[in-house]
């Protein structure tokens, strides 16, 4: 995996925090100096998280783990969905919320199943000429707006069947609801933290600026990278252990096949055996 210099991350605009007025002392550690009433971003410090969080992220998917990617501010929804569905195919276990965080995603799952049950079930009518059939044109229309409605909330979600093994946050402060829910359920949590944030209750903090898009599109396509390496690994791991498996299991068929034609050599041969003593029997008797 490519590493992320200083360089980058400085003219990504990470370094740049909040004003003091709106910084939050427990993130005083990660500030390197002010600047004209603006608290500037120690890089090194960004860097460690980063490559932390990376780190994490990518033992996370090589261990088959799920991650459930959250942005939902207006720089990062893009940002989020395209990484996201660049990487995403059938088994990928990656996730993402971009429109609003629904409370109860982790601590309400049974809920949240119901509604996207609900999309999926109006989706399949919509796509039904016979089922549309039976509703007024009105009746469509709700049913369409309420399916993009639902759309919007849960499509980045709606093949997550259990809660995920972890959380990437873009913006802690902003998605405190995710935050607790995360605390709550005990999942843990990567996030991006800006200087107005609270380091201290997310698992894998990245000290970094949270509103500009350079620095959200670099980190965010840096820990998707890192994850879909993990992936990668994961998957030639399953295929060597699946390999293996098979291996193992046409070697013990041979052995079985091996046993059964020794089996039935000693049937005939004890056979034979039998036929000689007999003969010699008839034989005496005469």
């Amino acid at each position: 995996m490519k590493e992320i210099t200083l360089e980058e991350l400085l003219e990504a605009g990470c370094h740049f925090g909040h004003q003091i007025i709106r910084s939050n002392p427990k993130a005083r550690d990660f500030v390197f100096e002010s600047r004209d009433n603006i608290q500037i971003i120690d890089l090194g410090k960004t860097k460690e998280g980063l490559d932390e969080a990376a780190a994490y992220v990518k033992e996370l998917a090589q261990k088959g783990g799920s991650l459930l990617v959250v942005g939902t501010k207006r720089q990062a929804q893009q940002i989020v969905e395209e990484e996201v569905k660049r990487i995403k195919h059938a088994e990928n276990n990656i996730f993402y919320v971009t429109k609003r965080w629904v409370g109860g995603i982790l601590t309400n799952t049974l809920e949240i199943s119901k509604n996207i049950k609900k999309l999926k079930d109006i989706t399949v009518m919509l796509t039904d000429a016979s089922e549309k059939a039976k509703y007024t044109k009105k009746e469509l229309g709700l049913f369409e707006k309420e399916k993009n409605r639902l759309e919007s909330l849960y499509s980045g979600i709606s093949e997550m069947s259990k809660a995920p093994n972890a959380l990437f946050i873009v913006d802690s402060h902003m998605e405190h609801l995710a935050v607790k829910e995360a605390i709550r359920m005990r999942v843990p949590a990567v996030a991006i933290v800006d200087t107005n944030s609270n380091p201290q209750i997310i698992d894998y903090p990245i000290p970094a600026n949270d509103d500009a898009v350079g620095s959200i599109k670099l980190i965010v396509t840096y820990i998707i990278n890192a994850w879909e390496e993990g992936r990668k690994k994961y998957q030639e791991d399953s295929e060597k252990l699946r390999a293996k498996s098979e291996k193992e299991k046409t070697a013990m068929e041979l052995k079985e096949k091996s046993f059964v034609a020794e089996v039935k050599d000693d049937k005939k041969v004890a056979e034979v055996k039998e036929k000689k003593v007999k003969t010699i029997k008839t034989k005496a008797k005469k």
